[in-house]
């Protein structure tokens, strides 16, 4: 191990000690989890970066809604601009905030779960008491919420990316854990995404098994680019049209590497691809800038993500080709195990 990678690891040091010290209060009693009187799924992962939390919390929002279930979607809102202690992202019928003033993912959900209650608020537990004094709910789904354990969850859905194991091997900033392998024991059932690349799926799996002591039957689910959609005019163009066609990519999202995979796997030759920190709050000169070097560079098209969408729209002129890839979750395993731990009724 090099000076700079040591340097690393004794960072690491005090974040580790603290993910342990805190997750050993709440196992103790020192801190207190609270429940609510409805059901709770919360979908979460173990690592800083995307894993791909947001696709599968609208699936499983969908999923719910399909059999006639009342949803609420609870956020953070990571680095929303409102300052609100609950903000209403949704109804269930309008959209009442922006993408600037609910976060990127709230906003992203909500748009696509339009029967779906969204909101945000740092305490998820105070914003579910704060939703259910105002609307009925059923059911509520945590939006990252894998370590809020102030707030009881009778479904805790675990995701790790088949992507990323080097992240699973050392505690942030010397890899990518928010809390050590063995908080993966609080999980209900482990979902390795974006499954299908390469062989890391068997060694994330691997990994978790022997900081467990136990085998585990994982669902493993990829996210297929169904199509790609107009961030202005909302034009969908079917995922296959765009073989052989040149594209920027600009993306500000955790996991940009798994977007330029995407896009490869759509048949799109990426000519640059223009990248920014996740969260990204975009400026119309940078817009601005990106168009330029599409003109530059004769691409046929510029392609971002569909979060990423929800911020640019704003700042894209009617005549410019940008387009967001829409992702779905096609499962290779588990999708009925899944779907019968969301059947099944806690109230």
């Amino acid at each position: 191990m090099g000076a700079p990678q040591s340097l690393m690891r004794l960072l690491s040091l005090p974040y580790e000690l603290a993910s342990r010290c805190r997750a050993a209060c709440y196992r103790g009693g020192l801190l207190r989890t609270n429940r609510l009187p409805v059901r709770v799924v919360s979908i979460g992962n173990l690592t800083v970066g995307g894993t791909g939390k947001t696709p599968m919390v609208i699936w499983t929002v969908q999923q719910l809604v399909e059999q006639g279930r009342r949803v609420a979607v609870l956020s953070r809102g990571y680095r929303r601009s409102s300052q609100e202690a609950h903000l209403l992202v949704s109804d269930g019928h309008h959209l009442l905030a922006n993408p600037l003033e609910a976060g990127d993912e709230p906003f992203l959900i909500a748009r696509r779960c339009p029967r779906a209650i969204v909101a945000v608020g740092r305490d998820r537990y105070e914003l579910g008491r704060w939703l259910l004094n105002r609307v009925p709910i059923d059911d509520m789904v945590l939006d990252d919420g894998f370590q809020h354990l102030s707030l009881w969850r009778d479904l805790n859905l675990l995701l790790m990316d088949a992507t990323d194991v080097e992240g699973l091997k050392g505690h942030f900033p010397f890899g990518r854990l928010r809390e050590p392998l063995t908080a993966a024991a609080r999980g209900s059932t482990l979902i390795i995404t974006r499954a299908s690349e390469g062989n890391g799926g068997q060694r994330v799996v691997r990994l978790v098994e022997e900081a467990l002591g136990h085998r585990i039957v994982p669902v493993e689910v990829d996210f297929v680019p169904e199509r790609l959609v107009n961030i202005r005019q909302g034009a969908e163009m079917d995922g296959t049209a765009a073989k052989g066609k040149t594209a920027v990519a600009v993306s500000a999202i955790g996991n940009p590497a798994s977007f330029e995979r995407v896009l490869r796997e759509m048949g799109l030759e990426i000519v640059q691809h223009v990248k920014f920190r996740d969260h990204h709050a975009y400026r119309a000169a940078e817009v601005e800038a990106a168009q330029r070097r599409a003109e530059a560079c004769g691409a046929d098209l510029i392609v971002t993500t569909e979060k990423d969408a929800c911020k640019l729209a704003e700042l894209v002129g009617l005549g410019h080709t940008w387009w967001a890839v829409r992702l779905e979750p096609r499962f290779k395993s588990g999708e009925a195990t899944l779907l019968a731990m969301l059947n099944e009724r806690f109230f």
